[in-house]
């Protein structure tokens, strides 16, 4: 079965520990590559495939996630028992926590996927493009929710990511405003519901205006449903 996949894998090649549910030690493994949705690692344990397992990730001594995997598939490479693990329940934090693990120890392959690479010039000097989330131009439905006046604002997404939005308004709004939003998707789902704050506003051409909203927290489950987009 062809996997399409859109979030990025990072080929790390780190050791790490597991402790599988009911376990009273860990066992060493080695991870070759992992994503929010699931890792390739190399493992003592014999596991069933076709079988889900919980399980305790031990990136670090700072760094642990617990999650419900599926065991995809297993090869014998080398005489190593490799396998394929998706993560089936596992949070946004864990997510987080995936990443700023896999940015600590190879921080070329964390910008892999996510930054759009670009440099910028101000001043005479070039400036990194440090956005950690790829961008998409998507055009949905926005309902804001300007939290000091209580007024609700009509918009459409530019672009949007976990983390932040770019808009389209009919009306201009000031920077640092605080916002509910509600984004409407195409799959007609439930709406998907962020907060945020303006960081900048302008008018772009007659009668409509461009802002940029940035959330709270990153909104990794939010970006699952983008990607679907």
């Amino acid at each position: 079965m062809q996997e399409h996949r859109k979030i990025p894998r990072w080929q790390i090649n780190q050791q790490a520990k597991v402790r599988l549910e009911g376990a009273v030690s860990d066992a060493l493994c080695h991870i070759k590559d992992i994503n929010f949705k699931g890792m390739q690692v190399i493992l003592g344990l014999r596991l069933i495939v076709d079988t889900y397992v919980n399980l305790r990730l031990i990136l670090s001594p700072e760094i642990s996630i617990d999650a419900q995997v599926w065991v995809a598939w297993h090869k014998t490479i080398d005489g190593q028992n490799t396998y394929g693990l998706y993560f089936n329940k596992i949070t946004a934090e864990d997510k987080e926590k995936i990443y700023k693990f896999v940015y600590k120890n190879v921080p070329n392959e964390a910008v892999k996927g996510w930054s759009n690479g670009a440099i910028r010039e101000k001043g005479g000097e070039k400036m990194e493009d440090h956005r950690i989330f790829q961008r998409f131009n998507l055009k949905m439905p926005v309902r804001l929710l300007d939290l000091d006046t209580g007024e609700e604002i009509p918009a459409e997404t530019n672009d949007i990511s976990a983390k932040g939005m770019g808009l389209r308004l009919k009306q201009a709004i000031k920077i640092n405003t605080p916002f509910e939003a509600w984004v409407h998707f195409p799959d007609r789902g439930e709406p998907l519901y962020t907060r945020g704050r303006a960081v900048w506003s302008k008018l772009s051409e007659a009668n409509e205006f461009r802002a940029g909203v940035e959330l709270e927290a990153a909104d990794l489950m939010g970006l699952s449903r983008i990607l679907r987009v």
